[in-house]
């Protein structure tokens, strides 16, 4: 498996460095999905695209059992040097090369000999949408093992350390609007003022209390009210509430303490506060069938020191509505040890690049094992 791997990283490193200068924010990953394409058209291979949404699918062998790998093919919205931009600081661009990179692997070996592997190029993960868009298409309906991946932080793992699961949170995005009336900057007495409503909102949700065994989190991660004249008080705002949890009943009770909150204010100032659930990413769904053959792929191809026990991570990931919607299916992700800082979604988030093969071998060494075992 190493000596396949290796003939292609040549290869591979062109193809991180297109994926990467060349972002796409989620559902707009169109010249990705063509890119991917591309690379597979003259191969021995099914591919499928979609003509309502970006994102494809790549098929080769035939029967059973369905084993499958997906790549989350969507880059950030966010600020880098001053400037708002496309963005894979999440390590989706790595992610997909390393699905492109097995793909490849299986081609040159003649793999599957058993079985049918299935290449998924999911997009919109970071909007936690990509994936139930995907389910809706019946991708999964006759996949028997899914696996993801995800490149860690270094506070996680550190560099060629691997975890054979990824035990995620739930994560929960909100917008809100405060809606009243603007008033003279003279006259304060005449309207509410939405800025310092939204101050008081921060201090609220910063005044949660949930049971501190199960690791949660609540902020405001956007706000915006006024405009270019300063001499008028803005009685109307837009926020934004990122809520993770590590238990999906915990997210619940988290919601309901922001509803409670938004309407104490809206009540006491006398507007409207409006709140509306953008995404919402379920908590992990893993099969211990799944993580015990990602684990066997981790001790072969890098030995048992490099073998580290299933990450439990506040962060969230789309991937598990797979799972959640689909019950049958035997799913886990590969935790990715890479020297990745300063952090995940940091504008400057960089890691070691010369993972990507080793993470090659373990994926490709999973789905070959998961064929054999279950032919």
């Amino acid at each position: 498996m190493k000596e396949l791997v290796n003939e292609l990283n040549s290869q591979l490193i062109g193809i991180f460095s297109h994926l990467h200068n060349n972002p796409e924010v989620s559902w707009n990953e169109y010249k990705t999905t063509d890119y991917i394409k591309q690379l597979f058209e003259d191969h021995n291979c099914k591919i499928t695209t979609f003509e309502d949404v970006p994102g494809l699918v790549i098929e080769i062998g035939h029967g059973k059992p369905v084993v499958a790998a997906r790549a989350d093919i969507d880059a950030l919205w966010q600020e880098v040097d001053g400037s708002f931009t496309a963005n894979h600081s999440c390590g989706h661009d790595a992610h997909m090369t390393i699905v492109i990179g097995t793909l490849m692997a299986c081609l040159r070996k003649g793999l599957p000999e058993k079985g049918t592997f299935r290449f998924i190029f999911q997009p919109a993960e970071e909007k936690g949408t990509g994936a139930l868009a995907f389910v809706e298409k019946a991708i999964v309906n006759d996949v028997d093992f899914l696996y993801g991946m995800h490149l860690r932080p270094l506070e996680e793992l550190h560099h060629g350390q691997f975890t054979p699961a990824i035990r995620h949170g739930a994560a929960r995005f909100v917008e809100g609007t405060i809606q009243g009336d603007d008033a003279h900057g003279a006259r304060p007495h005449l309207n509410a003022n939405a800025i310092q409503i939204g101050a008081e909102l921060i201090q609220h949700l910063n005044n949660i209390h949930i049971n501190p065994m199960v690791p949660h989190s609540v902020k405001m991660t956007a706000f915006q009210a006024g405009g270019e004249s300063h001499n008028i008080i803005p009685g109307s705002a837009n926020f934004a509430v990122d809520l993770r949890a590590q238990t999906n009943a915990v997210m619940q009770e988290l919601t309901e303490k922001i509803h409670n909150i938004a309407d104490m204010l809206g009540n006491y100032h006398d507007v409207e506060i409006n709140l509306k659930t953008t995404a919402d990413i379920a908590a992990s769904v893993t099969n211990q069938e799944a993580i015990q053959l990602m684990e066997e792929a981790i001790r072969e191809t890098t030995g048992s020191d490099h073998l580290e026990q299933p990450i439990v991570t506040t962060g969230g990931d789309d991937f598990h509505f797979y799972t959640i919607k689909k019950p049958h299916l035997k799913a886990t992700m590969l935790g990715i040890g890479c020297d990745l800082q300063p952090g995940l979604h940091h504008p400057k988030m960089t890691f070691n690049h010369s993972i990507i093969p080793k993470a090659i071998e373990i994926l490709l060494s999973a789905m070959n094992k998961t064929a054999e075992s279950y032919a």
